[in-house]
């Protein structure tokens, strides 16, 4: 028995190592397959197809840009580490658009300078829509080297990547919060940038970064400048969805939302004693769809060794009780609310002057019914009452 045993073990062990190696040569062949997805298309340049990199594209305002370069033809890879993006979002894009080599996601945190430079290697980009950010004020002056981190750093990795692979093309979202409290309450490019929060500060920050390095490069920069966003897809497949621990910085639309859904006991408003009309903060509100728009018409016009500054608002101011009472309207709902001290960091009035990108980009916003935007909205959220999860 001992002695058969011996005589068949060489052939035992090498019936082992045929499917070891049979197992081995499957999986590299599957590796240098094309993707399924079109992944492997876009590592090739297209003529007549522009590549953009989206960063934070499943977030609220990065997933409506994607949504409408896809129905412009363009082809997309996103770029998130979903800290406050949605994967929901991703999933309905990938839906409406399951063509090879027209949408792509690459989970990955751009504070990683070794991953997102793989991802340049990888990926033949004609252009970067920067607009990965944490981005709550109040929020900000709890955790300020989060944002520097979160933002400057972040930004300087982008930009280091795109010097490195010949990446020529930036379209950088900015904000309004980099002006801090002017004395001119109508803002134009021109007004001195002053922030008062880190959030400005550090999106400041990041567009001196910006325009130092565009100065010795042919870089064709634009960088958009906006107020307060609100609304969402007018076709109802992508709105706000805020994780729930980050609703008490959030947006004041989608704390009206949730006293509509009963989802908090109330809104609760912050500052009742600014020198307003109202007592209340004035803030220029712009529809995500607009803010798109004005996006896509800044990428077509970039133009190399050239660097465009943009604001992006209606121009109309509105006090926090006009907003409220405009939500009251489009949802239908009695929200109760709760008047409150200051919160920190900030600034009694601010809107836009839209003359220059009115001027320079053809652009003007469109979407300018506040209660017809937050209708549009509310829609979304009452079908989405858990965001992109069940409902």
């Amino acid at each position: 028995m001992d002695y058969s045993d011996s005589r068949h073990k060489p052939h035992i062990i090498g019936k082992v190592f045929v499917v070891v190696f049979l197992i081995v040569l499957c999986i590299l062949i599957m590796k240098k397959s094309p993707d399924p997805s079109g992944a492997s298309l876009l590592s090739l340049h297209v003529p007549g197809m522009t590549h953009v990199l989206v960063t934070g594209g499943a977030g609220y305002i990065g997933s409506h840009a994607v949504l409408r370069l896809l129905k412009d033809s363009y082809r997309i890879t996103v770029v998130d580490n979903l800290s406050r993006g949605n994967i929901g979002a991703i999933k309905v894009l990938q839906a409406l658009f399951p063509q090879p080599g027209r949408l792509q996601f690459i989970y990955a945190d751009l504070g990683n300078a070794r991953a997102v430079n793989k991802i340049f290697a990888e990926n033949m980009f004609d252009a970067v829509m920067h607009f990965a950010a944490v981005a709550y004020v109040g929020e900000s002056m709890l955790e300020p080297l989060r944002y520097y981190h979160n933002i400057t750093a972040n930004t300087l990795v982008v930009l280091e990547a795109m010097a490195t692979h010949g990446v020529k093309t930036l379209i950088y979202s900015s904000t309004c919060a980099t002006y801090g409290e002017p004395e001119k309450k109508a803002i134009t490019e021109e007004t001195p940038q002053v922030p008062i929060n880190p959030y400005g500060k550090a999106k400041k920050m990041a567009e001196d970064i910006i325009l130092d390095f565009s100065k010795n490069s042919d870089m064709a920069v634009m960088i958009l400048r906006y107020f307060n966003v609100i609304g969402s897809d007018p076709e109802g497949r992508l709105g706000e969805a805020p994780r729930p621990e980050l609703r008490e910085h959030g947006r004041i639309s989608g704390a009206c939302f949730d006293a509509a859904l009963g989802i908090i006991p109330g809104l609760k408003v912050k500052g009742t004693d600014y020198p307003t009309r109202d007592g209340t903060c004035i803030r220029d509100y712009i529809d995500v769809t607009d803010l798109v728009d004005a996006h896509v018409k800044a990428l077509k016009k970039a133009k190399p060794r050239r660097v465009g500054i943009y604001n992006v608002g209606t121009g109309k101011g509105i006090t926090v009780k006009e907003f409220v009472a405009a939500c009251k309207k489009a949802t239908g709902a009695d929200i109760k609310v709760e008047y409150l001290s200051r919160r920190p960091g900030d600034y009694a009035e601010v809107y836009s002057d839209p003359s220059k990108i009115n001027r320079e980009l053809n652009w003007t916003a469109h979407y300018t019914d506040l209660e017809k935007s937050l209708a549009i909205a509310w829609r979304w959220q009452k079908s989405h009452r858990n965001g992109y999860g069940s409902p």
